[in-house]
């Protein structure tokens, strides 16, 4: 009797071009449509891990952690100032594309807030600097001062 020798078995060519073609693991500096750039980590075609996106029609960059294609966990988003440098715009937690968690917004050079967010407002305890020397120490809620805390005024008040 006659050894038959089994056919083997082959994959369509798409397949492995599909594979090939998944973004996973770290990437070079990959392009939008509209210009945006984004260099980092990749799992399953999201971003996903550290990485540095920049917006084209703003100017502005995000450098820190991603997950599932949206910032989340600690990072930066920094402004263009017009010099040809870039002024730091937030620095802090992230959770769904929004600020959450421990952080500190910039609001002019010297006119800012460190303290806790929640769905990017501010909430919680934190400090508020005001450019006039003014200090509010205390409770917040949906972004306005709320609950217990201390107004300290600047010495030109």
């Amino acid at each position: 009797m006659p050894h038959l020798k089994e056919p083997k078995v082959t994959e369509p060519l798409w397949k492995d071009w599909d594979y090939k073609a998944q973004k996973k693991g770290i990437r070079h500096t990959v392009y939008s449509v509209n210009g945006d750039e984004y260099t980092g980590e990749w799992l399953d075609n999201k971003k996903h891990g550290k990485g540095t996106y920049k917006w084209k029609s703003t100017g502005a960059i995000y450098d820190g952690d991603w997950k599932n294609g949206k910032r989340n966990g600690f990072g930066t988003l920094s402004t263009p100032d017009g010099k040809g440098g870039f002024k730091k715009e937030y620095s802090g937690g992230w959770k769904n594309h929004m600020r959450h968690g421990y952080g500190t917004q910039y609001y002019s050079d010297n006119e800012y807030y460190e303290g806790e967010w929640y769905a990017d407002k501010r909430s919680g305890w934190g400090r508020m600097y005001y450019a006039n020397g003014n200090i509010y120490e205390g409770e917040w809620y949906d972004d306005m001062c709320n609950g217990q805390g201390m107004l300290r005024l600047g010495e030109n008040q």
